[in-house]
Formats: structure tokens, sequence, C-alpha cells
């Protein structure tokens, strides 16, 4: 059978549906703002909840990035398209700055492990390869020169010691 919501039950305010869209995960404000604006939340009550769970510390934008640029970054994207990412969530420069640093990576040694993974057994030395290979890295998001040492050292650890 069925349940059905008791008609007179009333509507969740604007904090507990913040707060249940962050029990499942971190949310920027601005992405918590977009959500409950489209639920058809009032603006005072949107930015009076939001003040809430920020002196409750229930939501922080610097814990947001954080774990979006560890996320990411354990996805394999490079440091470029994270920035790039977490900007569009309307983060300042030294927040962005400092989750990239707590990914705590050699973002040259990530890119030539994924050239490895990615192109193992390929001769990174043929020019159409090694092109397709920076290719690869430049749209995960790694910086040119990274890009470049990554397919040029990869292909290096492949040559036989003389």
């Amino acid at each position: 059978m069925a349940e059905r919501r008791n008609k007179d039950a009333a509507e969740p305010t604007a904090y507990q549906r913040a707060l249940g869209l962050l029990v499942r995960r971190e949310h920027s404000r601005k992405e918590l703002t977009r959500k409950l604006k489209a639920k058809g939340i009032e603006p005072d009550d949107l930015d009076v909840a939001l003040e809430k769970l920020v002196r409750q510390e229930f939501q922080s934008d610097e814990r947001f990035a954080v774990a979006l640029a560890r996320t990411r970054a354990a996805a394999g994207q490079g440091p470029v398209r994270i920035r790039s990412e977490l900007a569009t969530h309307g983060l300042g420069r030294e927040t962005i700055e400092a989750a990239i640093e707590a990914c705590e990576r050699d973002w040259s040694v990530s890119a030539r492990d994924l050239v490895g993974r990615r192109y193992a057994g390929k001769n990174l030395t043929d020019p159409a390869t090694r092109r397709k290979a920076i290719d690869f890295l430049l749209r995960r998001g790694f910086e040119q020169k990274s890009a470049f040492t990554a397919v040029r050292g990869s292909h290096r650890d492949d040559e036989p010691e003389v």
C-alpha cells in the first residue's frame, strides 16, 4: 500500500531542506542557493538558513572546495580543470588555491602515471601517439608543461638501458 503524505503536514523549512542536502554530501553556498531557489524557497528565508548553517559549521565553502578537489584529483583530473570547476561555484581565488594545495599531489607525477596507464604498451616516440597523449592530458586539465614532461618521461622509461 502506497503511503500518502499528510496534507496537514508542514512543508520543510529552508533550513531543513538545506540540511537534507548537506547530509548527503558537501555543497557550496552557491550550489545550495540554486537548489533551494529551484524548490521555491524565498530569498530572505534562504539567506537566514544558510547563515545559520555556516555558523553551525554544517556548510563550509572551504571544506566543499577541498572535498571536490581531492575527488577530482583522485579521478585523474588536473589542476587547471579542478580550478575551473571550483570557480563555477563562486569560490574565491584563495579558497581555490588552498583546495588545490590540500590535494598534496605532484601533478607531474600524476600526469605521468595517467599516461602510463592510458598508453601502456604504445609507442610514445611516435609523433601521432605522443600528440594524442598530450591532448589527452590537456583535456584532463593538466598544464602544458606537465603534459609534455609526462609524455617525454613515460617513453624514456620504456627504453632499454644501454
